[in-house]
């Protein structure tokens, strides 16, 4: 009995412990519930909510860029654009998922391998550089653009064949292309952002970027870019458990770039776009009488400048390419194409980037070194045909014999022999010593003083600085190549090897850092190691136009805001003051006038109306090793500056003498041999000075005619 009684107590309290325990689960499981449904209901609640919101970026509209007139050179326009939302694809089974990307492969002309790499996220294993996505993982990814709208509505149409994938219109960038132009190593181009450009934006919280933005890469698009690109906008949008977008929740717009107003001129710059590739075209059917074979006019450059403020006109570069190729997306093929050297390579701004030796057209400034330091206006020194300097004859080239001349007629007739003496004289004064790396030289000073080795400050990336061969680049050439050479020559001659290489390998090991009297003589005549681009060459020419001025030449004019404010104007820059007497200047002034007249550019300019439209020019033909000349045309009047060259294509005059012409008769519409203003590219004839007019409707208008500036 009493056995009894025990074990019922003990089961009593076992059911009173499970009670107890049960009661306290119970108690705590309440008061979980309550804690998160009143207490943190709201925090809950809203995070069940973000949960069901994403992000998704709206692109901005790029802003335009006109020329001074107001025209557009790079506009926008709508491209349907395919894209794949990752997350409803992840929920996918591997073989929906594999049949859904080759579908989109087969909608958009691509290949499954395409479409999969583009859907990596960049960072992430096997993603592609300039493939990979690099926006937001919740918004849908970008497989294809430019695609037809016959595409775009099979997508649109079909959802049950197409989960998860988007058609939808995008803003690109297009290219009215006003009077045919090209322009396209002034605009530049665009390409998605970089991991690390995207990285250095989170870090500076520069809210402009995304993941899915494209940068400028050349160009003003590249120059301006900060201003060009505008902000972003997002909009948030509800979606279901599978992904799927059920709706709009909130719009933040985006606000488009501004508008970027150049100096370029559209006619004028279509007008030397032809002329190039006219004359380039034209030279290849002529044959070389020194090679006697066709010119290879490989390549050339065209600048118009603003004499009096350095602005850029019109700029152009052969060979050249579609800026449109970039639209989209660049394919392997098209980018290898424009950094080939067999197909001339295209990306190359000869204006800018290309460097050349200048032949002729330098003498104008190894004038004014003279004249400031010795040499008088009054100077005659014999134009022979040859000068020997040591065991060499240095002969003319353009020129033939003269007898004892000026500088005035040297400049006219090109004659080298009158210049190799004064970089003769000037090297037997102060720098006979040719070790003497120190010696001063008033030609090479000079032509410093002329922005000549030093880059214009141009607002075009990726100019080229250009070269002074004095004796201190010698110096340096020589200890950093002089391993190479000395290890050529030390070895047996081989088939491969020419005499003259060989012969110059050897001489260059034992003395390749003395600046001889062969040295000086090439360096006056704009011979030998020294290079410019076409770009410094017409900066320099504007100054002896202007007076002595030296500007930054420059292609923004302005920034205009969406809605019509002008934001920025961007003034001429001025450099530097050449060191060099009015009556100087003055007197290469006329001494240019006669080589239009009756010198190496005259037989290019018959009947041309000289008397009203004053042009100043000199020829230039630059010889190089192993290639056909060079040819050069520099001129001016006090409006503009005109330079165009050719490489490989012959004489200067000869080569570029007629597209020459050309530039000038539409810069001040002449016809024949009158000047007719209204026929003038320009309106008023003279680059405007005021801004285009921005209208209330969003239309843009030209600016308001200044004065006529033919002379």
């Amino acid at each position: 009995m009493t056995g009894t009684r025990t074990a019922q107590t003990r089961s009593r309290l076992r059911l009173v412990v499970v009670q107890a325990l049960a009661f306290a689960l119970f108690s705590t499981l309440f008061v979980r519930l309550y804690y998160l449904q009143v207490i943190g209901g709201e925090g809950y609640q809203a995070q069940a909510a973000n949960q069901s919101v994403r992000d998704i970026v709206v692109q901005p509209q790029r802003g335009l860029i006109v020329d001074s007139q107001g025209r557009p050179l790079v506009a926008n326009r709508t491209s349907w654009v395919i894209s794949v939302d990752r997350t409803l694809l992840g929920k996918l089974d591997e073989d929906q998922r594999t049949e859904l990307v080759r579908r989109v492969a087969v909608a958009v002309e691509s290949t499954p391998e395409d479409v999969e790499a583009r859907l990596v996220t960049c960072g992430d294993p096997g993603s592609v550089s300039g493939t990979c996505w690099n926006g937001s993982p919740y918004q849908p990814v970008p497989v294809a653009s430019d695609v037809s709208k016959d595409v775009a509505l099979r997508v649109l149409e079909q959802p049950e064949d197409y989960p998860g994938v988007l058609a939808e219109q995008q803003s690109v960038r297009s290219y009215p292309r006003p009077f045919g132009i090209n322009l396209a190593h002034v605009l530049g181009y665009l390409s998605p952002v970089t991991e690390d450009e995207y990285d250095l934006a989170v870090e500076r919280d520069d809210r402009s970027l995304n993941g899915a933005s494209v940068v400028g890469r050349a160009g003003v698009e590249k120059q301006y870019d900060e201003w060009l690109r505008g902000l972003p906008g997002y909009r948030r949008v509800a979606v279901d458990s599978m992904g799927r977008v059920l709706g709009d929740d909130s719009v933040v717009e985006s606000t488009p770039g501004d508008t970027l107003v150049t100096s370029i001129d559209a006619k004028v710059q279509s007008v030397v776009e032809k002329q190039l590739a006219a004359r380039i075209a034209y030279q290849r059917t002529q044959v070389d009488p020194v090679t006697g074979r066709r010119y290879v006019a490989d390549s050339g450059a065209a600048v118009v400048l603003d004499a009096k403020t350095g602005r850029v006109v019109a700029m152009a570069s052969q060979p050249t390419y579609d800026p449109d190729v970039w639209t989209g997306g660049i394919s392997k093929a098209q980018l290898a194409h424009l950094y080939s050297e067999k197909a001339g390579t295209p990306l190359l701004s000869r204006a800018t980037q290309g460097q050349f030796a200048p032949g002729s057209t330098w003498k104008p400034f190894m004038t004014a070194g003279a004249l400031t330091n010795g040499y008088s206006m009054d100077t005659t020194l014999p134009c022979s045909s040859g000068f020997q300097v040591g065991n060499r004859v240095f002969k003319n080239y353009e020129s033939g014999a003269y007898g004892n001349i000026g500088f005035a007629k040297a400049l006219e007739v090109s004659c080298n022999t009158f210049f190799y003496r004064i970089g003769y004289s000037f090297w037997q004064r102060f720098g006979s010593d040719p070790a003497d790396v120190d010696a001063k030289d008033p030609l090479v000073e000079e032509a410093k003083e002329f922005g000549f080795g030093s880059r214009t400050g141009v607002d075009l990336p990726g100019e080229a600085p250009g070269r002074i061969a004095d004796r201190k680049w010698k110096l340096d050439y020589y200890t950093s190549q002089k391993d190479y050479y000395c290890d050529l020559s030390s070895k047996p001659q081989t088939a491969d090897t020419s005499d003259f290489v060989y012969k110059f390998a050897r001489e260059f090991c034992l003395e390749g850092n003395l600046y001889r009297a062969g040295d000086a003589v090439n360096f006056s005549i704009g011979q030998g190691d020294t290079i410019v681009t076409p770009l410094q060459l017409a900066r320099a020419y504007a100054a002896l136009s202007n007076g002595g001025t030296l500007w930054a030449p420059t292609v923004a004019k302005a920034l205009v805001s969406p809605d019509g404010e002008v934001l920025r104007r961007i003034a001429p820059r001025k450099v530097a003051q050449v060191d060099v007497p009015k009556k100087y200047l003055d007197y290469i002034d006329s001494a240019l006038q006669g080589v239009a007249r009756e010198g190496t550019m005259a037989w290019k300019l018959v009947g041309f109306p000289l008397d009203d439209v004053t042009i100043r020019a000199k020829t230039g033909s630059a010889e190089v090793y192993g290639k056909q000349t060079t040819g050069w045309v520099a001129s001016y009047t006090k409006d503009y500056v005109v330079v165009m060259m050719i490489s490989q294509a012959g004489t200067g005059s000869g080569s570029t003498g007629d597209g020459i012409r050309a530039i000038w008769e539409a810069l001040y519409g002449v016809d024949g041999e009158t000047v007719r203003p209204a026929r003038a590219a320009t309106p008023g004839t003279v680059p405007p000075q005021r801004l285009p007019q921005f209208l209330d409707d969003g239309s843009i208008m030209p600016p308001k005619v200044t004065t006529t500036g033919v002379e």
